[in-house]
């Protein structure tokens, strides 16, 4: 039993990371006033990215570089759409993940042909941390885990420190709030926005390589499966603050673990139930973050601003 509890927390954080990178760095592009519904496109092309060029240079390091860097060339083309051409931001990122859903999907049809067979890759292998990983049940959900679990908890605590405790989070956080004081004050809007997609858009394409490559070692259609989304929920019920990410995120990962081992204990059940159940939390999440009534929503949110 105990080995039970302490497998299912261990894939609770597993699958509630990738969520948590996403949710991240949407917070950052929130917090400036900028709706990145584009985050599934970012998050499918890192998966992609990432695939390709650890299949072909058998490095899994080049492959992480290789999705964030995805990710911030498509948070770049959101940027000059969105902040630089003051387009719908609604528009331009179901665009954006409907064209990358589908050329990703070519793409890997036309290098791979997978109708013989998905090709694999050596995923990324687990740092075990000595003393703490002996510890009963908390130590094998907690210290055996790949460097990606730990860097994204690292990043939650860094992420805080910046947006409340630095004068760059203010900024991010006056851009959000109220752009033309932010500007008036000598805050470049444009910039502090087009960094924090690249923020965004480094940490989507992130969460989109530890589907493919670090927990999967496989590359497939739409395997995303709207995690995006969800992640865009995960920061309303956060309340666009990073702590409240890791909170959802484990939720998430928690629901998701779950129904999986589901599965197995009712077999005559059809599994199609149990795949629901993380996104019915996840709806539920939203519901709760509605009805709290106390959501700080940046004012600017979805509001181009044009210089004067």
């Amino acid at each position: 039993m105990i080995d039970v509890i302490s497998n299912l927390l261990a894939t609770t954080i597993r699958l509630g990371t990738p969520i948590l990178l996403a949710s991240l760095g949407e917070i950052f592009c929130e917090r400036s006033g900028i709706l990145n519904l584009g985050l599934e496109g970012i998050m499918i092309t890192g998966a992609f990215s990432s695939f390709v060029a650890t299949f072909i240079t058998g490095n899994i390091v080049l492959g992480i570089i290789a999705s964030m860097l995805s990710g911030i060339l498509v948070a770049l083309l959101i940027a000059f759409l969105v902040v630089g051409r003051h387009l719908d931001q609604v528009i331009v990122g179901i665009l954006i993940n409907l064209l990358l859903l589908a050329l990703t999907a070519l793409l890997f049809r036309a290098i791979f042909k997978p109708e013989s067979g998905l090709p694999h890759v050596q995923t990324l292998g687990k740092i075990i941390i000595p003393i703490f990983s002996q510890i009963p049940v908390l130590g094998p959900a907690l210290f055996m885990h790949d460097v990606i679990v730990y860097i994204a908890l690292l990043l939650s605590l860094v992420f805080t420190f910046i947006l409340f405790k630095t004068k760059y989070g203010l900024y991010i956080r006056s851009v959000g709030e109220n752009p033309l004081a932010a500007d008036t004050a000598g805050v470049n809007v444009d910039s502090i926005r087009y960094c924090c997609l690249v923020v965004g858009g480094a940490t989507g394409g992130l969460a989109g390589a530890y589907l493919s490559i670090v927990n999967l070692g496989i590359f497939m259609d739409n395997m995303t499966a709207l995690r995006g989304f969800i992640a865009i929920v995960i920061v309303i019920f956060a309340n666009w603050r990073p702590y409240g990410a890791v909170v959802g995120s484990l939720l998430f990962g928690f629901s998701d673990a779950l129904q999986s081992r589901l599965q197995l204990i009712f077999p005559n059940i059809p599994w199609q139930f149990f795949v629901m159940l993380p996104y019915i939390v996840t709806i539920c999440m939203l519901v709760i973050s509605v009805k709290r009534g106390k959501a700080e929503i940046p004012n600017a949110l979805l509001k181009p601003y044009k210089k004067e």
